[in-house]
């Protein structure tokens, strides 16, 4: 995969581009230091990924992905940063970025890009156990243009929360095996791969 790698601090480039060269699969084809360059360097090399800070001077990460992604709603953004504020995380979401690693976390940063190139979103640990309750300060959702039912938008619901599908079962007085069957249904209706990609779709279609 074609990796493009954006970082204010060009140390934190080299580094990075040593660490992903030594993948046999990765291929850093470009860096950049700012958020106007990663806009050129993507419009010139359409990497695979984007790999990219957020924080950048007035133009952010944030700002070189929302107006990337405008015009290319397929671009895989994955945002690496020492920062883990909640508005990054939203706004990350609310774009339509691929992930949201944590700079500390360097061992991931490889799995979590083959990750994003299969399909995937991904998001650190830290992040995902911090999702609910950003969702819990946001209002309600209207899912019913999927062919959402009632029963399956509680299913979502509890898995957005966090819970498992014995916990869910619990919930809902339902069988496991039932619940099973409905977060089936409810990712072919949504297109999705997984419990993480359905519970980023719900926070992105929150009604603030």
């Amino acid at each position: 995969m074609k990796v493009i790698i954006v970082d204010d601090d060009p140390f934190v480039c080299i580094s990075l581009k040593t660490i992903l060269q030594a993948e046999p699969d990765i291929e850093v084809c470009a860096s950049g230091n700012s958020g106007e360059a990663a806009v050129r360097l993507y419009e010139d090399m359409r990497p695979d990924i984007l790999l990219m800070d957020i924080q950048m001077g007035d133009f952010s990460g944030l700002d070189a992905g929302a107006e990337i992604l405008e015009k290319h709603p397929e671009a895989r953004i994955l945002f690496l940063t020492t920062f883990s504020d909640d508005e990054y995380i939203v706004r990350a979401l609310r774009i339509g970025a691929k992930g949201y690693l944590i700079k500390q976390d360097i061992e991931t940063i490889a799995p979590a890009l083959r990750s994003v190139m299969s399909g995937q979103s991904v998001f650190g640990s830290e992040i995902v156990t911090r999702i609910p309750k950003m969702m819990e300060r946001s209002g309600s959702m209207d899912l019913s243009r999927y062919g959402i039912l009632d029963r399956e938008m509680d299913v979502i619901e509890l898995v957005a929360k966090g819970l498992n599908n014995k916990e869910i079962a619990q919930s809902l007085y339902l069988s496991e095996g039932t619940v099973r069957n409905y977060l089936s249904a409810i990712l072919d209706k949504l297109s999705l791969r997984d419990r993480t990609q359905l519970a980023v779709f719900y926070y992105k279609n929150m009604e603030n």
